[in-house]
């Protein structure tokens, strides 16, 4: 597994994968370009064989006290392998080096593999967005996780180079 911070060429191969995960509500080649460039956010891709397979990005304000999970996506066939966990990791680390004590998602009522991830990394559901994913009228699960104490004491280290990677 390869994490690595995203750069504007991956825009392509982001964007794909954005299409084949969300193809009713992907965000279009320039709000993902806009978010690549932003100096607020971090994105990371994971590749395997050389190939962009997954990507995730963070929006963490340099000092701000929370941050927001923008996206995380793997393509199907490499999902439930933990490359997502460790997206989640890394984009986590980089949001708390960033001085984040707070970060919040929101996740679709229908997606029970990504929620499952979410609740086992220590999130919590604090509220619901009523038909907020269109045009599906899928509820968004607004959810919000604590960064007061440190992920685990003995973090396995494809998650501690995730991490370092995320904030270089």
């Amino acid at each position: 597994m390869t994490l690595r911070a995203a750069t504007p060429d991956d825009l392509d191969a982001i964007m794909a994968i954005e299409h084949r995960s969300f193809p009713t509500d992907a965000w279009s080649s320039q709000a993902m370009a806009l978010e690549l460039a932003s100096p607020h956010g971090r994105y990371l891709v994971d590749e395997h064989d050389g190939v962009i397979i997954g990507y995730g990005g963070v929006r963490a304000l340099q000092g701000s006290r929370d941050a927001d999970i923008q996206t995380i996506a793997l393509d199907a066939e490499h999902r439930g392998a933990g490359r997502g966990r460790a997206l989640l990791r890394a984009l986590l680390a980089a949001a708390a080096e960033r001085g984040a004590r707070e970060v919040f998602l929101e996740v679709r009522a229908d997606n029970p593999g990504a929620e499952g991830l979410y609740l086992s990394e220590g999130f919590e559901e604090i509220g619901r967005r009523p038909r907020y994913y269109q045009p599906d009228d899928v509820d968004a699960i607004v959810m919000r996780l604590v960064l007061q104490h440190p992920r685990s004491s003995h973090p396995d280290e494809s998650t501690v180079d995730a991490a370092k990677e995320a904030t270089v």
